[in-house]
């Protein structure tokens, strides 16, 4: 419900206009004066001004211009008796939205006041899609149908309605962005702003003032005054990505926002109303930062309200043959080219590989194999993938229809290739090291890295 402030000094007027105005849904402020006015816009968070233009004190020409100075994508419109038309022009020279002379028709004020809230709407989608498209934001329909995804959805969908914190639990490439546009799309709030921050991409000394916006001349380079995503936000959704990575300083502010629902730009004097929903990220255990002092308790808490663990793709291996075709969907339209196949010996290298970047790696193994692919159908040599694979999917090809030594066996042989060749990795190539961490011989260890075929550096 948006907020209009009425600046008039004519007690019967001002009541008339808050009766015309709750009736069509929105909440008002009075104010009898120009200084009162100037204190409610500094004290409110308000969608709108209307002011007449002679007031006692300071007049509407100065309303508008403190207005302005608070918050330039708050539209202003000024009432005006006949004979001050070209004063009222000159007020849309200094920003005002419009102008409506008196005696008023309230019809024509709807009409106004309306067309004024949906231009700032605009303005503000505006503002965010340059952010967006300057961060190059864009993401996959979620795909997936396996039983820790189809739990995710269903834990998304009834949180969405609620206006309750979530935190998304999941390692980097898991669809994080994906679930929170999810639990934003299917809230009330839907037609309000979606506004995704990256915290760790943002240096600490510059996410306040992202966050929060900045007063003009708060810092160097501060030329003018400037809404932070809070504010952009209002009545929407903020989604704080990669939570864990804000330092402590600025955690006690999201804190304050989330508690009061007030923030306070850089170098500001005065807190500023805000009605956000937060849904937070994290690809870090935060409850081990929070232990190790890295990480404020009582944020955490409030953050951690409905927590939803989005699972690692080597965990819904199921889910891989969907993606690859929506994937190969995508990237057929992107580059104009024809709906290419996908062989079986590239998707079985597909689905036992081990996913380090989860889906976000197997959109890009895709998107470089349609390009290299010249025929009708991917082949594994197109995927460019190593041979190495992860415990699960190693495991996963043990045979369980021979006898159970047979089974011992090879479960015993993938483990300890896995194993080895963990500790070369780690070691870089080192036998000498390895076989000093796997507490066995340097003739066993190359006896084991002859026998499985292990390929060394």
């Amino acid at each position: 419900m948006e907020t209009i402030l009425i600046v008039e000094d004519k007690e019967s007027m001002a009541r008339m206009l808050r009766e015309t105005l709750e009736s069509e849904g929105y909440e008002t402020v009075i104010a009898g004066s120009g200084t009162e006015g100037i204190k409610k816009i500094r004290e409110n968070k308000v969608d709108l001004v209307l002011t007449d233009l002679k007031l006692p004190g300071k007049d509407g020409i100065e309303v508008l211009r403190a207005s302005k100075e608070e918050n330039p994508l708050v539209p202003v419109i000024v009432m005006t008796a006949f004979g001050t038309v070209e004063t009222a022009v000159s007020a849309m020279k200094l920003g005002a939205f419009d102008f409506i002379t008196k005696p008023l028709d309230t019809d024509h004020l709807r009409l106004l006041i309306d067309r004024a809230l949906k231009n700032r709407r605009l303005v503000t989608e505006n503002l965010l899609l340059k952010d967006a498209l300057s961060r190059h934001v864009g993401a996959p329909d979620i795909i997936g149908k396996s039983a820790g995804m189809l739990e995710v959805a269903a834990n998304v969908q009834k949180v969405a309605p609620a206006k309750t914190t979530v935190l998304l639990l999941g390692e980097s490439g898991t669809g994080k962005e994906l679930f929170a546009r999810a639990i934003h799309n299917l809230s009330p709030r839907k037609d309000r702003p979606f506004v995704p921050i990256n915290c760790a991409a943002i240096p600490h000394e510059l996410l306040e003032s992202e966050l929060f916006g900045h007063e003009k001349g708060a810092f160097t380079g501060a030329g003018e005054k400037k809404p932070g995503k809070f504010e952009l936000a209002d009545k929407g959704t903020i989604f704080l990505d990669e939570v864990g990575e804000m330092d402590m300083s600025l955690q006690s502010k999201v804190l304050r926002a989330l508690q009061e629902g007030e923030i306070e730009r850089v170098g500001g004097t005065h807190s500023i109303k805000v009605d956000i929903r937060i849904i937070a990220a994290s690809n870090k255990d935060i409850e081990a930062a929070v232990k190790a002092g890295a990480f404020r308790e009582d944020l955490y808490y409030r953050v951690s309200v409905f927590p939803v663990v989005i699972p690692p793709l080597r965990e819904r291996r199921d889910d891989i043959p969907l993606l690859i075709e929506h994937f190969i969907s995508k990237f057929s339209a992107e580059m104009n080219i024809p709906h290419k196949k996908v062989g079986p010996d590239a998707i079985e290298m597909m689905k036992v590989y081990s996913w380090k970047g989860n889906v976000r790696e197997l959109e890009n193994v895709i998107e470089r194999a349609m390009i290299l692919c010249e025929g009708d159908t991917v082949t594994k040599e197109h995927l460019r993938l190593s041979p190495t694979v992860s415990p699960e999917s190693a495991l996963m090809n043990v045979p369980l229809d021979g006898t159970l030594d047979e089974a011992s066996n090879a479960a015993r042989s993938a483990a300890e290739t896995l194993r080895i060749k963990k500790a070369l990795e780690v070691t870089h190539g080192n036998k000498t090291k390895a076989a000093e961490i796997l507490k066995v011989s340097y003739k066993t260890l190359l006896t084991k890295i002859k026998e499985y075929g292990i390929e060394t550096v």
